[in-house]
């Protein structure tokens, strides 16, 4: 029994969301944040259930506000890893659904599924190969496929029935094999089923992606984010504990009753003291900001599928580029023709300025006058028009074509020559039939027959009337120019007149057209007949018994007249060779992989100026990258800071190039449109596919999908991804220094031994709430103007600096000087004569809990509240002014620290505040989230926090404002020392140059 012949199913799908969800929710960066909701819904129980709590369900809101979090950051990464395994998918909708199969000796429809080795298949015109067959038997004269997807090819691809002459395991010098999900071009054939399913060629593909998937690395900002995250969580956790263990001998103050419940008391002050320290705002920024990255990549054609790729484009430092559709427009077109001029040293060349499938466009050098005068012009447009298979149509506002690529290119360019005809233009003044000349042609000289394509002879012909004398018939001939120039007896020149040809005038014509095929161009030569030659007596009546020995075909075509040749490509796209010198200015590499020959390869990186010259560590085909056996050599050919280029690839040295560089330490970006680069796609640090002309495979495969198919949005997408680390940077520093700053206060709360100045759900409401909006914001930041002239940044550098982790430390410790500077301040000194509060000594706030142990301390009521029945409430209750004093000084500190974050070094005086207008707008906004719990009678009894005066408010701002000056004296150091390191490494720079020209 054979398996069923489809692909594996995707890996998300065998383990099911659920699983991946429990997977997610217990990776190891989440145990900290996981251990306090579990810690805290047991504290919250046990004192629920105790005597004289109060609280309710409102102890349950801070860890079921963490829980929440946690598990949409759960269902978010579950969506991000799992919708990438699409690809698998994507390459089992290639299969073909059905296939004409012979069974039990007749031919029917069955599904490509049941297949077996063995099978024997027809395939037609259209038709997507259902499995890797071996050509059995040619139902056609010729039969070609496209095999783009798969291996890159350009053109289409001849297939035969002989054996193969070497053992060579290259897909594309494997030309008596059909391989599954390619496309039937033209012609039909039978063939035997040799692999089905997984291990077909692109069953393998499907594998290498798997592969590739299950090797896929974190982005850069997820591994310094992650490091950064444990180091947090070690260094919160000795402080947690510190703080706990410190208190020890509190839990004994008769003010908790029990040492157990002084226990749990500092315990849940630790707790607080964690809540503080994780910025759990952060995760949802940085998915806010990368998001928003999207939407402005997205207006620049670059739409973004997976959040992180967003900030890995900033460091990407390598581009491995495809060429087909990529790098070139993916359309075969005729970029010049040539005849020969007064004889054969004299080659008159005609350059074809429009390269597309558009039939309209300049042939430059070709003037009606011209056409008219060389009659080799319009033989040589003739051969292309009539003796031509292929098709033009007009249809979504573009032109396509129908048909095999290179013929395509040939009708093409027939009709950009024919404008130059003025017997046409008088006949045909105007026409919407895209193939409106070569119609024109076909009406006045009919076809009798057609002699088709074999790989034999490496030419096909037609047989038409009327082109020289009316009923008399004409042989056009097209194909390999030596074949061509062989099969000739002579040749024409510009005025005419018609040369024998010698064999030395062969060796030349040839040696000639040589060296145009050096740049990597496809070149066909052209002939005709014009007295039919030896197919004279051709007619449609006796063609089919004459043309039934396809063996003569090669003698019908001898003794024509050679004419000229055109030269064809796949040109390059105008805007590619500007977006690669963009890249080699902001540091990037652009190495060219592709399917086509070198020789193709090579000629269009030199164009491009992807590398300058061919040479032995320049350029390699996939066979002679893989004979280097050793890996150190493998990373010698591919070091250095100038393009490559590597030809004759297939998928698995696509993705054997991918993860070299990746172990070289590069920061790989890769770009493709075909299932063969699926595997190399998912292997990146970023994928990028063509929206265009990309599959659905590569599409899937992708991080990152180019809606127009231009290489130039990649340069776009660099430039806005390096603007987003830059503001990741700011918008970080202002988090952390902002939870510092918290964990500070609650610090030198437990140090002084005064009550604690905030509950975990205020600082949850300030972390997640008040801090997000201006953090947000933060990623509006406008780019520096030099942000493409600087090399990109290493992915292991530092996200958080020492310099920057001191500039922390000195923001943080204000903020908690500040924070309970005014708790205290407003026990011992504030003004009491609105309130009536009682103010207290030093001694006696930072011994609040031997209280009860007090004599004659009667604190006066105030704000409704009434201490007589027992005083030391004044210390728990009574601190909600203090407390609310204490909180709204953390957040206009945290505000005001905003503004800081515009610049990490220039001054508020250079970078003013109002270049980010949605910074002023997102402050407002938290400014205003935090007044609406302090005004709204149901919020600030949740917050446990009171409204507060305008004189109240003066004394927030006096004690919030010296942020500013703080952070403007931190930049000047900051810029004095960063003009210290440039001017050091310029030395060493200059030391270096002139030690090397010594």
């Amino acid at each position: 029994m054979f398996p069923v012949a489809q692909f594996h199913s995707p890996f998300y799908k065998v383990k099911g969301i659920w699983t991946m969800s429990c997977v997610s929710l217990g990776r190891r960066q989440l145990s900290f944040e996981k251990l306090i909701i579990y810690s805290y819904w047991l504290i919250n129980t046990y004192q629920i259930g105790g005597e004289g709590h109060d609280e309710g369900l409102l102890a349950y809101i801070e860890p079921f506000v963490i829980l929440t979090i946690l598990v949409i950051n759960s269902v978010i990464a579950v969506w991000q890893d799992s919708h990438a395994d699409k690809a698998l998918e994507a390459l089992k909708q290639m299969q073909a659904v059905e296939c004409r199969l012979l069974r039990d000796g007749t031919w029917s429809s069955h599904d490509s599924v049941n297949l077996v080795p063995g099978d024997i298949v027809e395939v037609r015109i259209g038709d997507r190969v259902p499995a890797d067959l071996r050509v059995a038997e040619l139902k056609s004269i010729s039969l070609q496929v496209e095999e783009a997807p798969l291996t890159g090819e350009s053109v289409s691809v001849q297939k035969s029935t002989e054996p193969m002459p070497d053992t060579s395991e290259l897909l594309q010098d494997q030309r008596n094999m059909l391989f599954s999900s390619t496309v039937i071009n033209y012609g039909s054939a039978v063939g035997i089923v040799v692999y089905t399913g997984m291990q077909t060629a692109i069953g393998r593909v499907q594998d290498e992606v798997q592969k590739a998937a299950e090797e896929e690395e974190d982005t850069p900002l997820k591994k310094k984010l992650n490091e950064f995250g444990e180091l947090l969580t070690k260094i919160i956790g000795v402080i947690c504990f510190l703080v706990w263990a410190m208190n020890y001998s509190n839990f004994f103050d008769p003010i908790h009753g029990t040492p157990l419940k002084g226990c749990i008391y500092y315990f849940k002050i630790a707790i607080a003291l964690a809540v503080a320290a994780i910025p759990e705002g952060l995760p949802a920024v940085i998915t806010t900001c990368l998001a928003l990255g999207t939407r402005k990549m997205a207006e620049n054609n670059a739409i973004i599928r997976r959040l992180p790729s967003v900030e890995t484009l900033g460091c990407t430092t390598v581009i491995c580029s495809d060429k087909t559709g990529t790098l070139t427009k993916n359309q075969m077109c005729a970029i010049k023709f040539a005849h020969i001029g007064k004889d054969l040293s004299d080659i008159k060349t005609y350059e074809v300025v429009e390269k597309s499938y558009d039939p309209q466009g300049e042939v430059k050098g070709l003037t009606s006058a011209i056409f008219d005068s060389i009659s080799a012009v319009k033989d040589i447009a003739t051969v292309c028009a009539l003796n031509n298979k292929a098709g033009i149509v007009y249809e979504a506002e573009k032109f396509n074509k129908l048909g095999e690529p290179t013929e395509a290119a040939l009708k093409v360019f027939a009709e950009k020559v024919g404008q130059y005809d003025k017997s046409f233009k008088r006949a045909v003044p105007v026409t919407k039939d895209p193939a409106g000349y070569t119609t024109f042609l076909a009406a006045k000289f009919p076809e009798v027959a057609a002699l088709d394509f074999t790989s034999e002879r490496k030419t096909m012909s037609s047989v038409i009337q009327n082109y020289i004398q009316a009923g008399k018939n004409t042989l056009l001939l097209k194909g390999a120019p030596e074949r061509v120039i062989e099969k000739c007896s002579d040749y024409k020149l510009a005025d005419g007149s018609i040369k024998k040809f010698s064999e030395n005038d062969k060796k030349q014509l040839i040696t000639s057209i040589q060296q145009q095929a050096k740049q990597g161009l496809r070149i066909l030569g052209l002939g005709i007949a014009y007295d039919g030659g030896r197919l004279a007596d051709l007619t449609k009546a006796n063609s089919k018994a004459k043309l039934t020995d396809i063996t003569k075909y090669g003698e019908y075509e001898m003794g024509g007249t050679f004419v000229g040749f055109v030269c064809i490509r796949d040109p390059p796209r105008d805007e590619v060779k500007a977006a690669i010198e963009e890249c080699k200015t902001a540091g990037i590499r652009v190495i060219m992989i592709t399917g086509d020959s070198k020789e193709t390869a090579v000629a269009i990186a030199k164009e491009l100026n992807i590398i300058e010259e061919d040479g032995p560590n320049v350029s390699f085909t996939g066979t002679e990258f893989e004979a280097l056996k050793t890996s150190e050599k493998k990373k010698e050919a591919l070091s250095g800071t100038g393009g490559k280029v590597f030809s004759r690839v297939e998928p698995r040295h696509k993705r054997e190039l991918v993860k070299i560089l990746i172990e070289m330490d590069q920061v790989v970006a890769m770009t493709g449109d075909g299932v063969n680069d699926a595997p190399a796609l998912k292997q990146a640090h970023i994928g990028i596919a063509m929206g265009i002309t990309g599959t659905e495979v590569a599409k899937e495969a992708s991080d990152m999908v180019l809606a127009d198919d231009n290489f130039a949005t990649i340069v776009k997408a660099v430039e806005e991804g390096r603007s987003i680390y830059s503001n990741m940077k700011a918008f970080i520093r202002y988090l952390i220094s902002s939870n510092i700053g918290e964990v500070a206060s609650i610090f030198l709360t437990a140090m002084l031994g005064v009550p604690e100045g905030f509950t975990s759900v205020q600082l949850l409401w300030v972390n997640l709430v008040t801090d997000g909006p201006p953090a947000t914001a933060l990623g509006f930041n406008p780019p520096d103007r030099d942000v493409m002239k600087k090399p990109p940044r290493r992915s292991d550098d530092q996200l958080i600096s020492r310099w920057t982790f001191i500039r922390f430390m000195v923001i943080g410790i204000y903020v908690g000087m500040a924070t309970v500077g005014i708790f205290i301040y407003w026990y011992m000194a504030a003004d009491n004569s609105v309130d009536g509060h009682t103010h207290v000594t030093w001694d006696q706030l930072s011994n609040w809990s031997e209280c009860p142990n007090w004599q004659g301390f009667n604190p006066a009521p105030f704000l409704g509240m009434d201490f007589s029945k027992n005083p030391c409430e004044y210390f728990t209750k009574g601190k909600v002014k203090a407390s609310t004093l204490s909180l709204s000084v953390l957040v206009m500190i945290e505000m005001l620290n905003a503004l800081n974050a515009l610049s990490e070094d220039n001054s508020l005086l250079v970078i003013p505040p109002w270049v980010n207008p949605y910074l002023i707008l997102a402050i407002l906004a938290s400014v205003g989230s935090h007044i609406f719990i302090l005004y709204v009678p149901v919020m600030n009894q949740i917050f446990g926090i009171t409204p507060l005066s305008l004189n109240e408010w003066y004394m927030v701002l006096a004690f919030s404002a010296p942020v500013i000056l703080i952070d403007e004296v931190l930049k000047f150091i900051g810029r004095i020392k960063n003009e210290r390191e440039l001017n050091q490494r310029l030395a060493e720079l200059k030391a270096s140059q002139q030690k090397k020209k010594l």
